[in-house]
């Protein structure tokens, strides 16, 4: 026969029990996040450090280890790429040259070089020298590499000056996700500046994303006229030098290729001269030239006179 006041007897035993057995239970602490104070800004703000942390860079010869990954969900896996030490050259407005050296015997794994509108690259482990457009691009899945633009670079490697002629800068208040150093994902206060294209067909240019613990700048987005994002870079381990803000590590991410090229900065120095002739790239004998914009392969080259 049930018996209600006997059940409950029970179960007030057992409670009264439990906290007195240490085998049955266990407590442990729970780690509170720190309270961070948050910086305000406003959309102005922003805007002028953008404005005035570009207008004072006006070259740019950074010592790199250079790290780059290639793969995703599309390939199915990832492949990590050896560090390799490098160079990149940049002069305002539009030159860049960037230069990879191989493990160890330290020759040349890569040579680019562009004047923000046409390029070459020369790759001597594979006696390939190509030559393009910026604006042409190919998706040739198995070089993905060889898919990369020094524009691409060159817009992530240096926050542009936004445009107040040309461009509508909005402010967003958000949070966003970061992963902290103990692996654990924390929210984070955050500022969105949205950079609106306008013209004859607006569009979405890029967003530049500042953490509000320090108000610098540690993403930004990229899009193409279609709303698609064709880069995400992020910078971290800021330091100062010569009144700007750089950051030594810069992770670019081209999502549609699936490729990711993190630069950590070794030495960094800024405006000082930069001649033309960094900016030359001379075709070597005897190499593959590859023309991008006619989309084939010219047979092996010989210089003028042979």
């Amino acid at each position: 026969m049930y018996r209600p006041s006997r059940c409950r007897g029970a179960l007030l035993l057992l409670i009264s029990v439990l906290p007195l057995s240490g085998c049955l239970f266990r407590s442990r602490k729970v780690e509170q996040a720190p309270v961070l104070q948050l910086k305000t800004a406003t959309a102005q703000e922003l805007i002028d450090y953008v404005n005035t942390q570009a207008g004072r860079i006006q070259t740019l010869q950074a010592t790199v280890d250079i790290s780059t990954a290639v793969g995703g969900e599309k390939k199915g896996k990832v492949t990590e790429y050896q560090s390799i030490r490098g160079y990149v050259l940049v002069r305002k407005p539009e030159m860049l040259r960037m230069i990879g050296l191989m493990p160890i015997v330290r020759n040349r794994a890569f040579d680019m070089v562009s004047d923000g509108r046409d390029f070459k690259l020369w790759i001597p482990p594979k006696n390939r020298f190509i030559v393009g457009r910026n604006d042409v691009e190919t998706h040739n899945a198995e070089q993905p590499l060889e898919n990369v633009r020094p524009q691409h670079i060159y817009d992530a490697l240096l926050l542009r000056h936004i445009d107040r002629q040309n461009e509508i800068a909005v402010m967003e208040n958000n949070t966003g996700s970061v992963v902290d150093s103990k692996g654990r994902r924390v929210t984070q206060a955050e500022y969105i500046l949205d950079i609106i294209q306008t013209g004859a067909h607006p569009f979405l240019a890029r967003k530049i994303i500042f953490s509000r613990t320090d108000l610098l700048p540690h993403r930004q987005l990229l899009y193409d006229a279609e709303g698609n994002v064709q880069t995400i870079a992020s910078y971290e381990n800021y330091k100062t030098d010569v009144n700007v803000n750089f950051p030594w590590k810069i992770e670019i991410n081209r999502p549609q290729e699936e490729l990711d090229i993190a630069l950590t900065v070794i030495k960094l120095d800024l405006n000082e001269p930069l001649p033309n002739d960094k900016f030359v790239l001379e075709q070597p004998p005897g190499v593959e030239v590859v023309h991008l914009d006619k989309q084939q392969s010219n047979p092996t080259e010989k210089p003028p006179g042979q």
